[in-house]
């Protein structure tokens, strides 16, 4: 497919676009590219949407080196690419850090978002002791430092079925971060998103999690507070990790396709 590149403040964010009917705009996560939707796009194309994915700054084809790498930044990001093709309102599909990327796109711009689909959110979380920041700060270094460390959460982050290119594809995201260790940085030093965000989202959502997520201690109590606090459907993905989308497209695409069609009906 197609590489296409939109300009913004500061860079140039990679995106591609398929399929013809209502937009769904897939965002990925932290330190990860547009193709971790491989599997899930096709199947929203069959089923009559417009899918539309997007590489962060920093990540994947995206300008490598950035001033502001924010939630909001990102939001804005997202808004501009709305419109530059032309669409929306969007139902907005955002994983892990874009999770609440997405989530201040449809504050700010509440006209082009039909609907937020946070996948594997941080916002909000259940309270993590001194201990465990401090691993996770630990970690967070030793990733921009070792980029295999990278990796090797990777193998863990796919806890029952790794996609069969999964290798390849790991492979290429370590290699990805030896060229890209500003973003890193960024990244894994980010301040939460604030829950105040959250209060200014008017449209519908969908809470998506993998119940063996190991980013989370535990991954179902997290999702039921934030589908609590949005007053939004719950879909647990069985033994998934922090990549249901890759690791469980099929499953996935069943729970989204019928929020798809309750938000904006195919063409």
């Amino acid at each position: 497919m197609e590489t296409r590149f939109m300009r913004v403040e500061g860079g140039r964010i990679a995106y591609d676009v398929e399929g013809e009917g209502p937009l769904v705009l897939l965002v990925p996560g932290m330190l990860d590219s547009r193709e971790t939707y491989r599997f899930l796009r096709p199947l929203l194309v069959r089923a009559g949407y417009r899918t539309a994915t997007m590489d962060i700054r920093g990540c994947g084809e995206s300008s490598a080196e950035w001033d502001d790498y924010s939630y909001e930044a990102q939001g804005r990001d997202i808004v501009a690419l709305i419109r530059r093709l032309e669409a929306g309102p969007a139902v907005l599909v955002g994983n892990s850090y874009s999770a609440g990327s997405v989530m201040c796109a449809a504050a700010e711009v509440p006209e082009l978002v039909a609907g937020v689909v946070p996948v594997a959110s941080f916002v909000p979380n259940l309270p993590v002791g001194a201990v465990k920041k401090a691993l996770f700060a630990l970690v967070g270094r030793a990733v921009v430092t070792f980029p295999s460390v990278w990796g090797a959460y990777l193998r863990t982050a796919y806890p029952s079925a790794p996609p069969a290119d999964f290798a390849g594809y790991r492979a290429r995201s370590v290699a990805a971060l030896r060229t890209r260790r500003k973003a890193a940085r960024a990244y894994v030093t980010a301040t939460p998103m604030s829950e105040a965000w959250l209060d200014r989202v008017a449209c519908p959502a969908l809470v998506v999690m993998g119940t063996a997520d190991p980013d989370f201690a535990d991954p179902v109590a997290v999702a039921e507070l934030q589908a609590a606090r949005m007053g939004a459907p719950l879909a647990l993905v069985e033994g998934a990790g922090h990549y249901p989308h890759a690791e469980f497209p099929e499953v996935l695409a069943d729970a989204l396709l019928p929020f798809l069609a309750r938000t904006h009906a195919p063409v």
